[in-house]
């Protein structure tokens, strides 16, 4: 093809060059001359092209006949994409996408090359080289490349590529670097060129490499089935030959057994593997041949003929075998009828006791209520009347053992330990048996002593619960006075109820301490008691959060009543003014002691009480406003965080080490939170120190101000 507008004009070129690159024949094409001829011939081209699912918009015969150059070259890039371009696949993705992201995988390691497109990524040369040298690095200098001089980078990649790739110089390298975009679908057809060069040899050497590896996979594949059929075929022989007579009928039975088990399932198998090993040795042998490989010689001993020669030796050996188990059984039938009903016996008994001892060894009568146990007692009382029932049939199973041994019985060896052991069994049953009604007995004792306990601490708890309760509302209800001898008759209510808590502490004690003795004594003994007292829901701990809500609603009820008497209210019936709900400095000071704050006339006292005064009256007015009580209080009595404590939770997350890992702060950590601390924690330096360690303690002081981060 010399001239593109004229060569594909009569079609027979076009349709020529559609057979070579799709490798499928076309229609006979019409050689004649006239317009109609060569229009049906372009058709022919046409419709193939189509058949292969492309879409051909406005290119029609007739402007190819004509030599219409824009529909010609349209046509041609056509045909490019389908065939050269289309089929590319990498990663999912294919056509132009699948050989933009090859081409971004070869280039990825290489400096000054980025990939992003079929035009302006490709002006400088260096991608044309990056993608020759990642194949065929011995033929780019890459690292004398300079990305300023394009033209010299273009020129020698295309030379290289045409002298050593066989891929056609497409392209010019002065119109590539004096257009500023260069021509699309000229980049991509000549890059497609390099992908077809570079994955046909990959694909070549794949497939050459799949044959060898599985002609070596069929070669080890004979050579294991061989050894292991062999390995059957040297076991079974000795097995089948040996005629040496068993003692007790059971074993030959079981030479028997053996013998049909080998007939009917282990040599079934073994004659399809000796089957299978020559197909697959002739299949290998095929297969060798057909591509031009060495014939396989097995390793020696393991070739067919010896596999066959084991074979005969293995019928051989069968012969007879069966017939003489049977006359060794017949025989053996005759010595055993006393021994089995010696066996009958002493196997009923045996299924009796199956699981006796591990009954009466059971300790679950630690974890048992008091209901449980009476259960427990009542069950083990019928189980020693089904022991008792049984002792005939051991002294049986004695006496039988006896006459064998008179009679001089060949097995009286096995016979004799089997007796002993149903008589020593027998004595142990009894000993536990005993033991068992002992301990719960006495569990029995114990869990009546802590029933009654339970019983007391809830007829204790219920009404101190209640009093908590009734103490709570009373404690925190709203009270709304208009004199000062309200307020008073109100501080002398509560006076009078604090001066009930020491006797209701005391109680709150005794209370608890029914409880730990309870408790105690389920210790000592190892009762396993249960978590909830049967008898009340009122826990320990809810009586003492209670009392704690309590204790500080007694404070505060105290403090705001003191508040009360400080502030005279000399305007009652009136909005309240700024300068009113006001404490001067002495006031402030005697609620404070009122309420436990060691604020007195000393040294010491006035130092806290000047610290506390800076936190109420910032701004030195000499006065504390009743809201400024309120937030003053409410931080005393909220729990806050320390730096110590955060170093406590640390050491948690860490597993108790010094130090903490980032894996371990990812681990226990919301991602922002591990992430945040990795990034600001240092290194920790201790002698225990690993790889990677984080010091935790100086990040938790510096949270606080005790240290820097």
């Amino acid at each position: 093809i010399e001239n593109i507008d004229e060569d594909f004009r009569d079609g027979l070129k076009l349709m020529l060059l559609l057979e070579v690159i799709s490798g499928e024949r076309l229609p006979k094409p019409e050689r004649g001359k006239m317009r109609v001829h060569k229009i049906n011939n372009v058709n022919k081209a046409l419709d193939f092209i189509a058949s292969k699912g492309v879409k051909l918009v406005s290119i029609g015969a007739e402007e190819i006949v004509d030599g219409n150059a824009k529909m010609t070259l349209g046509m041609i890039w056509t045909i490019i994409l389908r065939f050269a371009i289309q089929d590319i696949s990498v990663e999912e993705t294919s056509a132009k996408e699948g050989l933009l992201l090859w081409c971004q995988r070869k280039t990825a390691p290489y400096k000054n090359v980025n990939v992003q497109n079929f035009h302006i990524s490709w002006k400088d040369g260096l991608a044309f080289n990056a993608l020759i040298h990642r194949h065929r690095p011995e033929l780019i200098e890459y690292d004398k490349l300079r990305k300023d001089d394009p033209v010299t980078n273009l020129n020698n990649a295309f030379e290289v590529a045409e002298k050593y790739l066989d891929i056609p110089k497409m392209l010019d390298a002065e119109d590539i670097v004096n257009t500023a975009r260069p021509d699309e679908k000229a980049i991509m057809t000549y890059v497609s060129s390099f992908y077809h060069a570079f994955s046909g040899a990959q694909k070549l050497v794949h497939t050459v490499l799949a044959v060898n590896q599985e002609n070596e996979h069929l070669m080890e594949d004979y050579e294991k089935l061989a050894s292991d059929l062999l390995e059957w075929i040297r076991r079974t022989i000795p097995w089948l030959e040996d005629r040496s007579p068993q003692k007790t009928i059971q074993e030959m039975q079981q030479k028997l057994e053996d013998f049909r088990d080998y007939r009917r399932v282990h040599k079934p198998p073994k004659v399809q593997e000796k089957c299978q090993l020559e197909i697959n040795f002739n299949t290998l042998q095929t297969k060798l041949r057909l591509s031009n490989r060495p014939a396989f010689m097995p390793s020696e001993g393991r070739m067919v003929s010896d596999i066959n020669t084991g074979w005969q030796q293995v019928e051989q050996a069968e012969k007879g075998y069966e017939e003489w188990l049977l006359n060794e059984i017949r025989r053996l039938e005759r010595l055993d009828h006393l021994a089995e009903k010696f066996r009958q016996k002493a196997s009923i008994h045996e299924a009796w006791t199956e699981g006796k001892e591990a009954m009466l060894k059971q300790k679950d009568y630690e974890t048992a209520t008091l209901s449980d146990i009476k259960a427990l007692i009542r069950k083990h009382e019928a189980f020693e009347s089904d022991l008792a029932a049984h002792q005939d049939r051991v002294e049986q199973i004695a006496a039988i053992a006896q006459e064998l041994n008179e009679l001089d019985y060949y097995d009286s060896p096995s016979v004799n330990a089997r007796c002993q052991k149903i008589c020593d069994q027998w004595d142990v049953l009894g000993s536990l048996t005993h033991s068992r009604r002992e301990a719960l007995e006495k569990t029995e004792k114990q869990l009546e002593t802590i029933d009654e306990l339970h019983l007391e601490y809830a007829k204790r708890a219920a009404p101190f619960n209640n009093w908590m309760e009734s103490a709570m509302e009373d404690l925190q209800d709203m009270f709304i006075v208009h004199t000062i001898e309200e307020i008073e008759g109100l501080i002398a209510a509560h006076d009078q109820f604090k001066a009930t808590l020491p006797d209701a502490d005391r109680e709150r004690e005794a209370i608890l301490g029914i409880q730990r003795e309870a408790q105690r004594i389920a210790e000592l003994h190892g009762i396993k008691l249960s978590a909830n007292n049967p008898y009340t829901s009122v826990t320990p701990q809810v009586i003492n959060s209670k009392w704690e809500r309590v204790s500080a609603a007694a404070g505060r009820r105290g403090g705001g009543l003191l508040w009360g008497v400080g502030d005279p209210l000399p305007n009652i019936g009136t909005p309240p003014q700024d300068h009113c709900g006001a404490l001067g400095p002495e006031e402030f000071k005697a609620c404070l002691i009122s309420l436990g704050y060691d604020v007195e006339n000393d040294r010491q006292g006035d130092a806290e009480f000047n610290r506390i005064m800076s936190l109420v009256d910032p701004n030195g007015s000499g006065s504390v406003t009743f809201q400024a009580f309120i937030d003053f209080m409410s931080r005393e009595t909220t729990d806050t965080d320390t730096a110590d404590q955060v170093i406590a939770s640390f050491k948690v997350l860490a597993g108790d080490k010094n130090y903490i890992t980032a894996e371990e702060l990812r681990r226990e950590l919301p991602p922002e939170q591990a992430e945040y601390c990795i990034a600001r924690m240092a290194p920790y330096r201790g002698p225990d120190a690993t790889p990677g360690a984080l010091d935790y303690k100086s990040f938790s002081t510096a949270l606080y101000g005790e240290s820097d981060l």
